[in-house]
């Protein structure tokens, strides 16, 4: 008889899977914390939103997604869809 396997919080991941998200809390920390001090968390969290909103979707250039931007990516799949 074989061993369930254990629910997914319980389950070992190779340490390469949390690699993105340790990077991406690396880089805004760097970006943010450092550089300026929030008296509030709601500006601190508006901070963070317009960051990732403005750089990381607008303006980062993405390999995985052949050196575009994800906006630009996005709205090619909606020509696309429109289009179709």
């Amino acid at each position: 008889m074989t061993k369930p396997s254990p629910p997914c919080p319980l389950r070992r991941e190779p340490s390469a899977s949390n690699a993105t998200a340790e990077s991406f809390f690396a880089a805004l920390k760097n970006e943010m914390h450092h550089l300026q001090a929030f008296l509030a968390r709601a500006r601190a969290r508006f901070a963070v939103a317009d960051s990732i909103e403005v750089f990381c979707n607008r303006q980062r250039l993405q390999s995985t997604l052949g050196y575009r931007t994800p906006a630009e990516v996005l709205d090619e799949l909606q020509n696309a869809a429109t289009a179709a």
